[in-house]
């Protein structure tokens, strides 16, 4: 029987600089988010969207959701293999489509880790992990836009 598995925050807007939503331009866009017993994140909306470019936005969020997700399955599948991570560095980008009526939706991401691994004979395998982290990731697997994975993988000169 599958397992069931629930995550509650809150999102508090923060952006009301007296006037509320009175205007477009009367209101910031940042807010926090937060769960019991986790420190804060503070949000706000896209630069291109009257954001504040210091704190993190949903889309940066969906990135790193992403790569995260990747990275703690590729980590776990690692183990399952007998192969040694001791490195792992992913830079992440995400390509966004503004539509005309101002709505959105990202097109792809692709994530670019870096893998560092203490065996060169397992160089191949740790690349071919990259493919069942992406099957098994749930944040992958809830999205409806492609996501590609570029791994490279290194190891010590023996």
């Amino acid at each position: 029987m599958p397992k069931t598995h629930h995550y509650a925050l809150e999102v508090t807007w923060t952006g009301n600089s007296g006037t509320g939503t009175s205007g477009y331009r009367a209101f910031g866009r940042d807010h926090d988010v937060s769960a019991a017993g986790k420190p804060g994140i503070p949000g706000s909306a896209d630069p291109a969207f009257r954001g504040d470019p210091e704190r993190w936005n949903p889309e940066e969020l969906m990135v790193a959701a992403l790569s995260q997700c990747h990275m703690l399955w590729y980590l776990h599948l690692c183990v399952g293999a007998k192969i040694t991570v001791t490195a792992y560095v992913d830079r992440p980008y995400g390509t966004m489509l503004e539509t005309p009526n101002g709505s959105g939706h990202f097109q792809e991401v692709v994530l670019r880790p870096h893998v560092t691994v203490t065996d060169p004979a397992d160089a191949d395998r740790a690349v071919a992990l990259h493919e069942r982290a992406h099957e098994m990731c749930f944040i992958a697997n809830s999205v409806n836009f492609k996501v590609h994975h570029e791994p490279t993988v290194s190891a010590p000169e023996s």
